[in-house]
């Protein structure tokens, strides 16, 4: 036999057997539900099922939970670590909760997990509609009792990609205490008269990425709670729901602040609100700063920009007293479309700490269906409008 013919067999065998090597390896380290007594008949609780695949990926580095095709029941599931390595969620079916409400603040909850990977084409379906008729209330009581789909908490170095969330009872995905979040490609759908349906909650967490998300709701497409620093969002599809939003702020004592926010690139179409920072007033201090709306298409928006110190849902304030929240360094560059209404710039700042540093600059906001310039209000504040913007200033 040629010798020049031996050396590309053997290579070929060593390659082959490196491939089933490592295809035995990784098939060693895919969990399957239905391999754990997971039943896809939408009936069955797999909540032990579940629990029982994680146990078993959260054991191995690199381990893998998979969710094949079919509709899977979980009447509730946390997912505790910390596990051994990289843990991937892989989710190909429907995960779906009771109809009925639920009473724990979370449905499907991962804790204390570094290097967390969820991922696939599959869907979790909140079956949120039950407590939509009562979810309207903004005190603390009412809004407890109500669930977040999907939570992420204390957890660091992971991502989320190409999963679907749609009718969850309250916040279709929270992330809360986390650090190195990236998350990108989902799709999150409720009907615009869901209330408290936000498709992202961010709370006390660091270095979140949001990027090319299609969110439908029926309130804010992005919501950023106290404590939230170094946040990048971009290429949202928000619309319809209640915009992006910084807030609400200073509703509890010793709040963290807020600080190092981008939002660039998103369209909102249809929106109630377009981008906006919200604070309670009365509130104790805290402050929001380094924050840049940039490059924000409106179609057809509501309340394109605001910055509100006086949020009050259903008239439920006291408004004894001032918003102690200090809101500096916040630009609005190149927003630009059509707004519902005339006033489309609404800056309402607070009487004893008023906004600082707030610039606006290649504002093109023009009426909906007529084309005509739009305007703008401002109060306790010093606006810079910047070259030629519409609207042109303050009144």
């Amino acid at each position: 036999m040629d010798s020049n013919s031996v050396f590309p067999r053997i290579s070929l065998l060593v390659f082959l057997f490196i491939c089933a090597a490592y295809n035995a390896v990784n098939a060693v380290n895919v969990f399957n539900i239905r391999d754990n007594n997971g039943i896809p008949d939408g009936k069955t609780d797999n909540s032990q099922a579940l629990l029982s695949t994680w146990e078993k990926a959260c054991k191995v580095d690199g381990g893998t939970v998979l969710v094949p095709s079919g509709i899977y029941y979980v009447k509730s599931a946390l997912l505790q670590g910390p596990c051994i390595g990289q843990t991937i969620f892989s989710v190909m079916g429907t995960l779906m909760a009771s109809a009925s409400p639920l009473t724990q603040e979370s449905w499907i909850e991962f804790n204390q997990v570094d290097g967390l990977s969820i991922t696939g084409n599959g869907v979790f379906d909140g079956q949120g509609s039950s407590t939509w008729a009562h979810n309207g209330n903004h005190n603390a009581k009412a809004s407890s009792t109500c669930t977040a789909s999907l939570k992420l908490k204390f957890v660091r170095n992971s991502s989320i990609e190409g999963i679907t969330s749609k009718n969850s009872e309250m916040f279709h995905l929270h992330v809360n205490n986390c650090d190195g979040i990236v998350i990108s490609h989902m799709s999150i759908l409720a009907p615009i008269d869901s209330p408290n349906t936000d498709g992202i909650h961010v709370s006390s967490s660091n270095n979140v990425r949001i990027s090319n998300v299609n969110i439908a709701t029926g309130d804010d497409c992005i919501s950023l709670g106290p404590g939230t620093t170094n946040i990048d969002i971009s290429g949202i599809t928000c619309g319809p729901g209640h915009g992006i939003s910084i807030g609400s702020l200073g509703k509890y004592p010793d709040e963290k602040d807020v600080a190092g926010i981008t939002v660039t690139n998103c369209t909102l179409s249809n929106t109630l609100n377009g981008v906006r920072i919200k604070t309670w007033a009365p509130s104790p201090p805290s402050i929001v700063s380094n924050v840049t709306f940039q490059d924000i298409l409106l179609k057809n928006a509501d309340n394109p920009v605001i910055i509100d110190q006086q949020y009050c849902p259903s008239n439920s304030c006291s408004h004894q007293g001032d918003s102690r929240v200090q809101i500096k360094d916040v630009k609005f560059v190149n927003i630009h479309g059509s707004s519902s209404i005339p006033d489309a710039v609404n800056v309402v700042c607070s009487k004893s700490m008023p906004c600082q540093g707030i610039e606006f600059s290649g504002l093109n906001i023009i009426m909906n269906g007529n084309g005509q310039p739009t305007t703008a209000t401002c109060s306790n504040v010093n606006a810079d409008f910047l070259g030629n913007t519409v609207p042109t200033h303050c009144s």
